[in-house]
């Protein structure tokens, strides 16, 4: 199985406080895997690392075996990295289909033209693009309406949808279930098993355990910023480590 992301002995430290430690996991291609843990663990922070919002303390990471520590994160983003936030990252007032083309338009061209007259912007193949992804996902009645203006399951559909239309290679996804209902949960499952089928590898922060355990064939458990278990959803479940760490973010809470 080919590992299209490696980590390797990765650190990164704030001032005298380590928060990942000689973190080491890899991703294989066109699986998705899960990066869980109690809060505070380090996840979101892997994550900043991976997509190059924060500099590497130490360590190395190896995108289809070449080391990007030191790769600006514009320049991982064309490589195909791309992410979702914990946050809705969506301009409320503007239409579903103009935030996905600003989305595009800062992806695939220099940062300063995102401020450009919209006209410009609305480049007929982008648009092409974007309805039809916002079609294959059953959001097409969607494009014309204010962002604001959608429940908040069709938001963070549509935020996941200006994340793929860069075409990644692999997409970073943080909590995408977060604040989701049992019907808005199952459609995202479906997002997800699309978008595995197109070949697309998922790297899943998620507090969920039994959508992690549908969707992810891979769980890396972190506490403390170090790995403390790695394997399959059942293999970690069982591990003494594991449960100790969630029992006791249980007790401190």
């Amino acid at each position: 199985m080919t590992m299209l992301l490696s980590m390797q002995n990765l650190s990164k430290a704030f001032g005298g406080l380590e928060v990942v430690r000689e973190l080491s996991f890899d991703v294989p291609e066109r699986t998705a895997t899960a990066l869980i843990g109690p809060n505070g663990a380090g996840k979101t922070t892997v994550f900043n690392l991976i997509s190059g919002v924060y500099p590497v303390t130490s360590g190395s990471i190896r995108f289809r075996g070449s080391d990007i520590v030191n790769l600006p994160s514009r320049y991982r983003i064309k490589r195909g990295i791309a992410r979702s936030f914990q946050n809705i990252r969506l301009i409320p007032r503007l239409s579903v289909i103009d935030n996905l083309l600003i989305g595009q338009h800062v992806t695939l061209t220099r940062p300063f033209d995102v401020m450009r007259p919209f006209r410009l912007v609305r480049d007929h193949e982008w648009i092409c693009a974007a309805k039809a992804e916002l079609s294959a996902f059953g959001l097409g009645q969607y494009a014309d309406e204010p962002v604001g203006l959608l429940p908040y399951g069709i938001r963070k559909r549509v935020d996941l949808i200006r994340a793929t239309l860069s075409s990644p290679s692999v997409l970073m996804l943080d909590e995408p279930a977060a604040g989701l209902n049992a019907s808005e949960t199952r459609e995202l499952h479906s997002h997800l098993d699309t978008l595995k089928e197109r070949g697309v590898t998922l790297l899943v922060i998620e507090h969920d355990m039994q959508f992690i355990r549908s969707v992810c064939e891979k769980i890396v458990v972190l506490n403390f910023g170090c790995k403390i278990a790695e394997g399959s959803f059942d293999q970690v479940r069982t591990d003494e480590q594991v449960r100790e760490a969630y029992l006791g973010a249980e007790q401190a809470a």
